[in-house]
């Protein structure tokens, strides 16, 4: 007499993550264009905002910080549109790294600066307390949607899949 197994069921995961996929393929969007939309009217103050950090030299970091807001408006336009998600996601993930080293190192080199994530950052003013930790925390979550994207870039309402002509969402026979 053999015993076998009931069939396995997936469960809720392949109809649930197609949804969380979009909503963190949108909200990483909806961040990267905050981001970028914050500091593309004043690329000088990126720039110094970059500098702030002292870990580029001044040409180098202002160079980067007039650059990075067209990357930020690129990266949200493409996962807007969910094109190249992975890519994206990729880059995102990347870029979030980045942030999360430079603020943790002018936390542990006790530097006094705005993040300048969402707007001009630099130094603050004398007797203003820099929130490192909770901007650390911030961008971690980030990461946790890029990485997110990384492993199921297929997400509803994207060009992805109507390039791929593939459906984005399956749904199992009971």
């Amino acid at each position: 007499m053999s015993v076998t197994a009931p069939p396995a069921r997936a469960g809720r995961w392949p109809v649930v993550r197609p949804w969380l996929g979009i909503a963190a393929r949108l909200g990483l969007a909806a961040v990267w264009l905050i981001a970028g939309a914050s500091k593309v009217g004043d690329l000088a103050a990126s720039g110094r905002a970059v500098n702030a950090y002292q870990v580029l030299p001044y040409d180098v970091a202002t160079a980067v910080g007039a650059a990075l807001p067209f990357v930020e408006l690129a990266l949200g336009v493409l996962l807007l549109l969910g094109l190249a998600t992975r890519l994206g996601a990729g880059v995102s993930a990347a870029l979030l790294v980045v942030f999360v080293a430079g603020i943790a190192s002018a936390w542990a080199r006790g530097l006094s600066i705005d993040c300048g994530c969402f707007g001009s950052g630099g130094q603050l003013a004398e007797g203003q307390a820099p929130s490192y930790l909770p901007e650390i925390l911030r961008d971690l979550g980030f990461l946790v949607l890029a990485g997110f994207l990384l492993i199921w870039p297929r997400t509803p309402v994207s060009v992805d899949g109507w390039l791929s002509g593939e459906p984005a969402v399956e749904v199992e026979d009971e």
